[in-house]
């Protein structure tokens, strides 16, 4: 399986140049008809985290008769890829990633950069993250109760690393903190790679993010005290869930693809469908599981309605969370 999926990663990463090469083999499109350009997609992470979306890419390619170009647009805990789409033309040609921190961030700051609800046109939700918290192998936290029981001897001494201010991984360590009645450091990073570099270096004591770690736990080198997902996660039998740790708490963070406001309704349907089939294609089942990502399909009118409902209760949380950015 992780070979297989290996040479699947190779090949996402040429994604965009092996369409470009294939185009004469592919379908023309008549004039006036979508797509009628390559078709962009602002990836919101490093290239690294977005090898599925170019996974997706290959899929959809030759049904669309167009490339698919993944373009990076990391930073800004994941929303720089919806700012750059809102002011795009909302032909169905440029979309984005959507993170949950998209719809978090605006309420985090005076100036809101767009409306999260307003400015976007939602046109499929496809899978979500699996969050955990690892140590080092040789830590002396065994368990996730020796951890908190660390923190809470020493207040504001036992540090954690994640992805950013704000993002899912930040709040669930705050509202778990606020549980526990107990402090610690967070040390907030700007991607994966960094976070394993400062974990493994011992600059910090723990990692709380999207399984990046899954390769160093399963070889041995991480050690996963917990996972946030509804149930177990198959290749990490021994780490428990949160519910299972006492907290009523489940975060997978589900993501998909918007464009801009106003999008012709047959366009966002066409896209949609080239998605969907794409998502329950075997090659895209088998790399989610190898990333032990979920699918999480939710068709453009339940993705509205599911955004919609978030950014309620985002407002809330950083409401109470006092979460600020500036």
């Amino acid at each position: 399986m992780r070979q297989g999926l290996g040479l699947f990663q190779r090949r996402g990463f040429l994604s965009a140049g092996a369409a470009m090469l294939a185009m004469p083999a592919l379908a023309q499109p008549r004039a006036g008809t979508f797509p009628s350009r390559p078709i962009r997609i602002f990836a919101a992470w490093a290239p690294g985290p977005n090898v599925y979306t170019r996974v997706l890419a290959d899929l959809i390619a030759p049904r669309l008769g167009q490339p698919i170009v993944i373009e990076s647009r990391a930073g800004a805990n994941g929303t720089l890829a919806a700012r750059a789409v809102k002011s795009e033309a909302a032909d169905g040609h440029t979309l984005a990633q959507m993170p949950g921190s998209v719809f978090r961030l605006p309420f985090m700051t005076p100036r809101p950069p767009y409306d999260p609800v307003a400015d976007f046109t939602y046109i499929i939700c496809l899978t979500g993250y699996t969050f955990g918290v690892v140590v080092r192998a040789d830590s002396p936290y065994r368990t996730w109760a020796d951890f908190v029981a660390a923190a809470r001897q020493k207040p504001g001494s036992i540090s954690y690393g994640s992805p950013g201010i704000g993002t899912e991984s930040h709040v669930v360590m705050d509202q778990i903190a606020s549980t526990e009645k107990l402090e610690w450091l967070h040390a907030p990073y700007r991607g994966g790679s960094e976070l394993t570099s400062a974990l493994l270096g011992g600059t910090i004591d723990a990692v709380a993010t999207a399984s990046h770690w899954s390769q160093l736990v399963l070889d041995g080198k991480l050690r996963l005290l917990n996972v946030w997902t509804p149930e177990r996660i198959r290749r990490y039998p021994e780490a428990p869930t949160l519910r299972e740790l006492g907290y009523d708490i489940v975060a997978t963070s589900p993501y998909g693809l918007a464009g801009p406001k106003g999008m012709d309704p047959g366009t966002v349907k066409q896209l949609h469908d080239a998605f969907k089939e794409a998502l329950y294609r075997p090659e895209s089942l088998a790399y989610l599981e190898g990333l032990d990502q979920p699918v999480i399909y939710m068709d453009s009118e339940t993705y509205t309605g599911f955004v919609q409902r978030q950014v309620r209760k985002e407002k809330e949380i950083v409401r109470q969370m006092n979460l600020r950015l500036d």
